[in-house]
């Protein structure tokens, strides 16, 4: 096992703060530790009715993360390149609903982050293992106008925040369990990804990350 180069979580008597990352975006450290045992069960229970799966790319290529949805639309990519899709490709049937305890949490931390009027409609879970990352890219298949609203459990992972061009310096960010990203304004397009998962236990999560995106597609 590789060793951390961070903590499993945020001390214990660490109260959440706020860290700007650009014009429109900040880190909300420990904001969602208090709701993980809640949110990773209704995560079970969406992935027991669409799986977390692992897409292609319109080049070919497998991503490393799995990945399932909730909400009106679910994000898919294959050879014909990415979306949203009312049904889940996999089951044929609609995703999940957004639960509505994780929609109002998303509603209220997007304005506690500056962004009033959110109104997420959908949710991408990601589940990342020791080795799988998430490359360079922009959320642009969902409203430009309505922000990111993006929770980490579990292992601790090192967010990559570039700008608005792939080829901008990108900082590395560490994010653990129940951090929170919010991006949107200014920010919303800008180039973002996670490093390679380092390997280690947690003792909620065992041996991965959970990764949770509110979005607004309509």
């Amino acid at each position: 096992m590789m060793q951390q180069e961070f903590p499993l979580d945020p001390p214990a008597t660490a109260t959440p703060r706020h860290e700007r990352l650009g014009e429109g975006a900040s880190v909300l450290r420990g904001h969602a530790a208090g709701l993980a045992g809640d949110m990773i069960a209704e995560i079970r229970r969406i992935a027991a009715l669409s799986p977390f799966r692992r897409m292609t790319t319109a080049g070919g290529g497998m991503m490393s993360v799995a990945m399932t949805c909730c909400g009106a639309a679910g994000w898919c990519s294959d050879a014909q390149g990415h979306r949203y899709e009312r049904r889940d490709p996999m089951t044929g049937r609609p995703w999940p609903p957004l639960p509505p305890a994780w929609r109002a949490w998303a509603i209220e931390t997007a304005r506690l982050a500056g962004h009033d009027g959110f109104a997420p409609d959908t949710c991408l879970i990601n589940g990342y293992r020791p080795g799988t990352r998430m490359g360079l890219h922009q959320d642009g298949d969902e409203r430009a106008d309505a922000p990111v609203v993006s929770l980490s459990f579990g292992l601790p992972a090192l967010f990559q925040w570039g700008g608005l061009r792939r080829t901008d310096p990108v900082r590395r960010i560490p994010l653990l369990h129940g951090d929170v990203v919010v991006w949107g304004g200014p920010s919303r397009l800008v180039f973002h990804g996670i490093a390679t998962l380092r390997a280690g236990q947690h003792p909620v999560t065992g041996p991965c990350r959970y990764n949770l995106t509110f979005r607004r597609v309509w």
